[in-house]
């Protein structure tokens, strides 16, 4: 009797161990739930929740759509969407320079180094995309590069002359370092 009693008792933590597997395959299967953040030329801009396996265009309609003058031909609709993102709609004529439309979707600052630029890989041409970075900054970012190597942190670029902590902290969602 004892042996079946510990056969019955082995099948049930194993039915019970099985359930559990199926139920994490169940739920690894289940979309992630999604925070938005929807600006500009839409109907009504605002923070949406949808899930990972939403499409940017599905913001865009859960945001009530382009307005009249919306200006959508930079942004990639078929875009699947990633917490924290901030989508931002230009209305027609709005001035969207090479540095604005990679902004246009963009992942909030601290979430990913996603629409960033990275400071110890970036051209001149690239680091003056940056808000506040004209062409004697960019020069002064490549030169520290070269006499002292990468930046080992997003702060370290205060060692850059030029770059104090006020323009820092201006620059900081605009960069990353790996």
């Amino acid at each position: 009797m004892a042996n079946g009693t510990l056969l019955i008792s082995q099948l049930i933590e194993t039915y019970e161990i099985d359930e559990v597997n199926e139920m994490e395959t169940i739920d690894a299967m289940q979309p992630s739930p999604v925070m938005v953040d929807v600006k500009g030329a839409v109907r009504y801009p605002g923070v949406y929740s949808l899930t990972d396996e939403s499409r940017l265009i599905d913001a865009i309609e859960a945001a009530g759509g382009y307005l009249q003058d919306a200006d959508s031909r930079l942004l990639n609709h078929a875009m699947k969407l990633k917490d924290e993102l901030v989508i931002y709609v230009p209305a027609i004529g709005e001035m969207v320079d090479s540095f604005s439309a990679e902004l246009l979707v963009m992942e909030a600052a601290g979430s990913e180094d996603f629409g960033t630029v990275n400071i110890n890989t970036a051209t001149e041409q690239e680091l003056m995309t940056i808000p506040g970075i004209g062409p004697s900054k960019a020069a002064a970012i490549l030169q520290y590069r070269e006499e002292q190597g990468s930046f080992p942190t997003k702060d370290s670029l205060m060692k850059v002359s030029g770059i104090g902590l006020k323009t820092f902290e201006k620059l900081e969602s605009f960069i990353s370092v790996k």
